[in-house]
């Protein structure tokens, strides 16, 4: 069964983060047999920078296989994360968590039409072969896009602007377009026992999330996957 993990680094983004996060993401993808693909080039020039995530819906065609998945280069992933793309079915997409779409995106009709009103964290995505349209490229102006986003006040005291979030709200839109079964990491963790294996911190500076991994890596007694 063929796996790629796709990876966003354009114009080389954090080297001191990805110093840290690779090495695990790496071991993650040896351990599900994946393949990695880096996007570095840009295709969308006319969107935010988020909205380049999206070029997974060609690229995966052209790879071919089973199931994809995609990891923001921040995410720091345990080395005993679940291979999660067992415990779903091809027809069933799945993230971390789901959040309230109607919070940050003004409804269009499909997710009128949906009613579920679903909205994943695009930061750890899994879509099968059958699921491609879940990044399928929206088909409205950058600007009415960004029109539609309003990001809470806690994203917004800590510098998350719209335009960051385009590519949330390009999933949500999908989801709800195209009915997508889904079902979360966390449903996943509960169902089969597991710990929480992910990290990602979202609101904080470059910073303070090298401090946050230093800890975690520490608390997880894996320093030595630094020296590999």
């Amino acid at each position: 069964m063929k796996k790629t993990i796709f990876l966003l680094n354009i114009d080389n983004y954090a080297p001191e983060i990805t110093k840290i996060t690779l090495p695990f993401i790496k071991h993650y993808a040896k351990r599900l047999g994946a393949e990695i693909q880096m996007i570095t080039e840009r295709k969308f020039p006319e969107w935010p920078l988020t909205y380049e995530k999206l070029q997974i819906y060609e690229l995966a065609q052209k790879v071919g296989g089973d199931w994809f998945l995609y990891v923001d280069s921040d995410v720091l992933i345990h080395p005993e994360c679940p291979d999660f793309t067992i415990y779903l079915p091809k027809g069933t997409v799945s993230f971390h968590s789901p959040d309230i779409s109607s919070i940050r995106f003004r409804p269009d009709k499909y997710a009128y039409r949906d009613g579920r009103y679903i909205a994943p964290g695009n930061w750890f995505m899994v879509a099968s072969d059958l699921c491609l349209d879940l990044w399928r490229p929206l088909e409205m102006f950058p600007g009415e896009a960004v029109g539609r986003i309003t990001p809470t006040p806690t994203e917004l005291k800590a510098g998350i602007t719209a335009e960051h979030l385009v590519d949330d709200f390009a999933l949500a839109h999908n989801i709800a377009r195209f009915g997508f079964a889904f079902k979360s990491f966390q449903e996943i963790y509960k169902q089969y026992g597991f710990e929480e294996r992910l990290q990602h911190w979202y609101l904080e500076t470059k910073e303070q999330k090298i401090e946050n991994m230093m800890k975690a890596i520490k608390h997880w007694q894996l320093e030595h996957f630094l020296e590999t």
